[in-house]
C-alpha cells in the first residue's frame, strides 16, 4: 500500500495527499450522522491530475469517494469506516475558467463553491441563480452531483436545468471534453444528464459549463401569514396568475420551524410566526422596474388580503430587509441542528397535494407519538418538503433517533408515495437512502440504474453503496 500511496504523492505532489492528522473535516458528515477512515485525502489541481488518480486506484482495485464541500445531507461523501478507501477532494479545482457574455454562459472548475460563482457571475453583470443555503460552502461539482435545488427552480429549474454542458473522468481515468456551451445539440444521448444526479457514482464532474442570465432591474420580497397550507397553495396560485415569469421564489414555513429559529437566532426577529400556523416567504424579480415591479407585487398582496387567503403581510423595504427575511429562512436548518438530532425527510409532491399529504401524515406521526414535533417546511413554489421530525420535549434526540427513525421514516414515505411524490427530492440518495429506494423505486428504472452503472464502472470503485447497493 506504501507503494500505492506513493503514486498517488507523484501524481498530486506531498502536500495534497494527507493520511495522518485530524482529517474529520473530511471523514465527518457535517449531520454528525456519521464518522468514516480515508485511506487519504488526494487533493488533484487539475483534471488531468484527477485522471490519473482515478487509474491508478482502478488498478489497485480501491475505491474512491468523491467530495466538494462536504455539505451532503445524506451522507453522500464522506468515506465509509475501513480505512481502505481514496477521498478524492475537488476544493483545489476552484478556477472560473471562462465567462461568455454573448453566450450568456460561463465555465467554471468543480470546486468552485457556489457563492463564489454568483458573486463571479454579479460582478459582470449577471445572474447565475442557483441559491441554496449552504452556497458559503457547497461547490459546484456537488450542486451538480446531487441536481441541487435552492430557492429560484420555481422560475429557474433545478442544477441541471442550469448546466449546458461538463468536463468528466470517467470510472476508467478517460476525459469526457463536453464542456459545451451549446443550447442545442442532438447527436445521441444526453451524457451531461447521465452524470448530473447520479452522486459521484458512475465518473468525476471536474469542470461545467453554467447558464447565465441579465441581473434583474428589480428583485422584491414578501413575508406572509396564513392560516393553512391549502391558502398557501392558493397564494401560490394567485401569484403564478399575478407575476407569471416574475415569480422565482416561493417558501413555506411551519410555525414550530420558525419558532426554533426565534429560539436560537433572537436577533433576527422573526416576523408574524405566532400569528398563523405557516408563513410564506415570496420573491418576484423583474427586469423593467423597480416601480413596475412593486405595483405588481402591492397588488398581489392586496388580492391576497380581499380574498382572505392571506392574514397579514409585510414587504421588505429594501435589499437589506429582504436579505434578513431569507436569513431566516436558511437558517432554519441550523436552527433545528443546534435543537438536536432529528430525523430528516427532502420529499417532492404535486403541489395539489401537499394539503392531504401534511393533514394525513402531522396526523398519523402524533398519533404514534405523542409529543412528536414536526418541522416542516420547504420549496414550496416546486413542491419540495423538508419534513422534519424533531423528539418530543425533553426526550433525548439521539435516543428518539434509534427508536423511531424506521418507523417514521416508513410512515411518511409510504404516505409520500400514496400521494404520487417522490422520497428524495434534492438531497439525493447517498448511503442513508440507499437500502430504502428499492422499497420506493420503480423495479425496471431500478435495473436499469444497475445496468448503467455496470457499464460505466464494471469494477465498482466510483463512490460504492451510494444510490445503487446491489449490482
Amino acid at each position: 500500500m506504501n507503494e500505492f500511496l506513493n503514486k498517488l504523492t507523484a501524481i498530486v505532489g506531498p502536500a495534497h495527499v494527507q493520511t495522518n492528522g485530524d482529517l474529520t473535516k473530511f471523514e465527518e458528515d457535517w449531520r454528525k450522522r456519521a464518522k468514516g477512515k480515508a485511506l487519504a485525502v488526494v487533493s488533484p489541481g487539475t483534471t488531468e491530475e484527477v485522471s490519473l488518480v482515478i487509474k491508478a486506484c482502478l488498478q489497485e482495485r480501491v475505491s474512491i469517494v468523491p467530495q466538494g464541500g462536504n455539505t451532503s445531507m445524506v451522507v453522500g461523501s464522506i468515506p465509509n469506516n475501513t480505512g481502505t478507501q481514496v477521498l478524492l477532494s475537488l476544493q483545489r479545482m476552484n478556477k472560473v475558467r471562462a465567462i461568455d457574455a454573448a453566450n450568456l454562459t460561463m465555465s467554471v472548475e468543480s470546486g468552485c463553491v457556489l457563492q463564489q460563482v454568483q458573486q463571479c457571475a454579479e460582478k459582470e453583470g449577471y445572474l447565475f441563480p442557483l441559491s441554496l443555503g449552504s452556497q458559503g460552502s457547497c461547490t459546484i461539482g456537488g450542486n451538480l452531483s446531487t441536481n441541487a435545488g435552492g430557492t429560484q427552480v420555481v422560475r429557474y429549474g433545478n442544477a441541471r436545468e442550469l448546466c449546458l454542458g461538463l468536463e468528466v473522468v470517467t470510472a476508467t481515468g478517460e476525459i469526457w471534453h463536453g464542456l459545451t456551451g451549446l443550447r442545442k445539440d442532438n447527436t445521441g444521448y444526453d451524457l451531461k444528464n447521465l452524470y448530473i444526479g447520479s452522486e459521484g457514482t458512475l465518473g468525476i464532474i471536474t469542470a461545467a459549463t453554467l447558464k447565465l442570465y441579465p441581473l434583474p432591474a428589480a428583485k422584491l420580497t414578501a413575508w406572509a401569514s396564513v392560516k393553512t397550507i391549502q391558502q398557501a397553495v392558493e397564494l401560490l396560485g394567485l401569484a403564478h396568475k399575478m407575476l407569471g415569469p416574475a415569480l422565482s421564489g416561493f417558501e413555506m414555513m411551519g410555525q414550530f420551524a420558525l419558532s426554533l429559529v426565534n429560539k436560537h437566532f433572537p436577533q433576527m426577529n422573526v416576523p408574524l410566526w405566532r400569528e398563523n400556523p405557516y408563513c410564506i416567504l415570496l420573491e418576484a424579480s423583474d427586469n423593467e422596474s423597480e416601480s413596475h415591479a412593486r405595483e405588481q407585487f402591492e397588488g398581489l398582496m392586496q388580492k391576497a388580503i380581499e380574498s382572505e387567503i392571506i392574514s397579514d403581510a409585510v414587504i421588505a423595504e429594501s435589499l437589506s430587509q429582504a436579505k434578513a427575511l431569507w436569513l431566516i429562512r436558511e437558517n432554519i436548518t441550523m436552527a433545528q441542528a443546534t435543537e438536536g438530532l432529528n430525523i430528516k425527510h427532502d420529499i417532492s409532491l404535486p403541489v395539489s397535494k401537499i394539503a392531504a399529504f401534511v393533514d394525513e401524515t402531522d396526523s398519523k406521526i402524533t398519533q404514534k407519538i405523542q409529543g412528536a414535533q414536526i418541522v416542516n417546511f420547504g420549496h414550496l413554489g416546486d413542491g419540495n418538503l423538508h419534513y422534519n421530525v424533531q423528539a418530543p420535549q425533553g426526550v433525548d434526540s439521539k435516543t428518539f433517533l434509534q427508536k423511531y427513525e424506521h418507523d417514521i421514516n416508513t410512515l411518511v414515505y409510504d404516505n409520500v408515495i400514496k400521494y404520487a411524490g417522490s422520497i428524495s427530492a434534492e438531497h439525493g440518495v447517498g448511503s442513508l437512502k440507499v437500502d430504502t429506494l428499492k422499497d420506493y423505486k420503480d423495479p425496471t428504472a431500478l435495473a436499469l440504474m444497475r445496468s448503467i452503472k455496470k457499464a460505466l464502472d464494471p469494477h465498482n470503485i466510483m463512490n460504492p453503496g451510494r444510490v445503487i447497493n446491489e449490482l
